[in-house]
Formats: C-alpha cells, sequence, structure tokens
C-alpha cells in the first residue's frame, strides 16, 4: 500500500519585492506543480508594501491556481510575516519558507522537502556553510562579516552548533510548527533564531541541508550600526525569554518598547496582545 505524498505549504514574505518577486512565483509554482506529488499551495505574505508587490502577485495568480496571499498594511517584519503565515500551519504537512528574492533557487528547496523523509527530522534547514553548499555570488565582504559575527553571538547565547541560521530557506513538519508557535516572538531578522531555539529546546530535530545559493542584488536589509544593535537586542531578549528571571523583567517593557522604537525596529509578537484583525486574503 503506497503512503500518499505530503502536502506541502510554501512561505515567501515580501515587503516591497515588485522588481524581483515575480520571476520567483512563476519558478517556484512551475517546479513544484511538475515536480511535487502531493498538493501544494504558495501563499506571499505582503507586509508593509508601498510599492506594486500585491499587483504582481495578484498576476501570477491569474496563471497558477497554487499561488494565494495575505496582505498586512503595517511594517510587522520579515519575522512578523512569517509568525503571521505560519498560522496557516493546519493546511498542510510540511510548512516551509523562502526569501522573495530567489537566493535559494526550487530545486535546492526542493532538496530540503526531500529531507523530511527520514522520519526523525522534524526541520530542515538550508546551510551556505557546510561542505557541498555551492554558493554562485557571495554576499558583499560586509555583509559577509556582519553575518559570521553575527553567527558567533548566536552560538555564545545559544550554543545550538548550527552554522547558517540565517539562509532563509527552511520547511518543518506540522507538528512542530504547532507546538512553536507561541513561542515565535521576533519580527525582526532574528526570527530565525527564535524559531531554531524554539524548536531545540522543545525537543524536535533539526538538520542542516548543504544548498545552492546566489546573492542578489536589492536587498532591503542594509547592515548598519542600527541593524546590528537592533538584532544583538533581539538575540539578548531571547535570551532572557527562556531565563529563570524573565517574568520579573516585566516593569522593564516600556524600555524594551522604548528601544525597538529609536531603532526602528519591528516590535516583538505579544502572543496575547494579538487580534489578527488588519489582516486580509484573497483566493
Amino acid at each position: 500500500m503506497s503512503v500518499a505524498a505530503p502536502s506541502l505549504l510554501l512561505l515567501i514574505p515580501a515587503y516591497n519585492e515588485e522588481a524581483r518577486i515575480g520571476p520567483v512565483l512563476e519558478a517556484y509554482a512551475d517546479h513544484f506543480e511538475r515536480h511535487h506529488p502531493g498538493p501544494f499551495r504558495l501563499v506571499v505574505v505582503l507586509n508593509g508594501c508601498r510599492d506594486n508587490t500585491l499587483g504582481v502577485v495578484q498576476a501570477a495568480e491569474q496563471r497558477h491556481d497554487c499561488i494565494s496571499h495575505s496582505v498586512f498594511p503595517g511594517a510587522i517584519g520579515k519575522g512578523g510575516a512569517l509568525i503571521e503565515g505560519l498560522k496557516l500551519a493546519p493546511l498542510a504537512d510540511l510548512i516551509g519558507y523562502v526569501d522573495a528574492d530567489g537566493a535559494t533557487p526550487p530545486g535546492a528547496f526542493h532538496d530540503l522537502v526531500r529531507s523530511m523523509e527520514e522520519a526523525s527530522v522534524d526541520c530542515a534547514i538550508a546551510s551556505r556553510w557546510l561542505p557541498g553548499a555551492v554558493v554562485h555570488h557571495f554576499q558583499p565582504e560586509n555583509r559577509r562579516f556582519a553575518s559570521r559575527l553575527f553567527h558567533l553571538f548566536v552560538e555564545i547565547f545559544f550554543q545550538m552548533g548550527i552554522l547558517d541560521t540565517q539562509c532563509g530557506a527552511k520547511v518543518m513538519r506540522r507538528r512542530a510548527v504547532e507546538t512553536i508557535h507561541d513561542r515565535l516572538t521576533l519580527a525582526d531578522l532574528a526570527f530565525d533564531v527564535n524559531l531554531l531555539y524554539s524548536l531545540r529546546k522543545a525537543g524536535f530535530r533539526v538538520r542542516e541541508i548543504p544548498t545552492e545559493w546566489s546573492d542578489k542584488s536589492g536587498s532591503k536589509v542594509v547592515f548598519n550600526l542600527r541593524t546590528s544593535l537592533n538584532m544583538l537586542l533581539s538575540l539578548v531578549r531571547l535570551r532572557l525569554i527562556y531565563s529563570p528571571f524573565y517574568r520579573w523583567l516585566a516593569p522593564l517593557r516600556p524600555l524594551e518598547i522604548w528601544l525597538y522604537t529609536q531603532l526602528r525596529a519591528p516590535q516583538p509578537v505579544r502572543h496575547e496582545d494579538r487580534t489578527g484583525g488588519d489582516a486580509s486574503s484573497e483566493k
């Protein structure tokens, strides 16, 4: 008796991506419609877009029934968009996400999906730093330095032994997502660390897979002092959340809000405070 192929939900967070996301949607929809034997759905989570990203996504929806979208008018950050998108986890057996720039090609993401056939793996993540990875075009030196420095702080704080927490391609089992969803609070670029550490603390197995990747021009992320302080603040916050002292730090919450505001960074998500009333979706 054959086992049915798993259903797959792919999330793509998007912020002002009208110039890049169209070909990415076409490539992913075409690849998985032809090569994934189970049901496939691609959802673009637009957050705070001020350009025509929505129009580009809607045009792709006309060509591919598997594509749909959700819109959040406010800039809730990449992490915030993924936290919202992961609410759709009950719709599929496997849930993954990739960046909107197409740095990870469809075939490389499909390798992650195939690796989930191992029953003992709960999350597969793409890695640019493992032997066997193929990087066609590296990031500029300053971004590579910032990335490795951030990785050093991640290891100091969390000691996960993961070489590449930040590569924007990951896939998880539905049970894993549903178990940790209310522990996902970082709405900025440190979201991936929040996700991986929460999975590890919950006892789920995370596996790094060598990937194919290429740096893309037009990144919305500018690595400067403000961005660096924001990400360091988020790492400290996450470390404190998993410490026995966090419940005593409630009086400092106004200071936390002030710091994120000064850094012009998306506020951490407080699940008990969210209403979800500002979201709209189609298809």
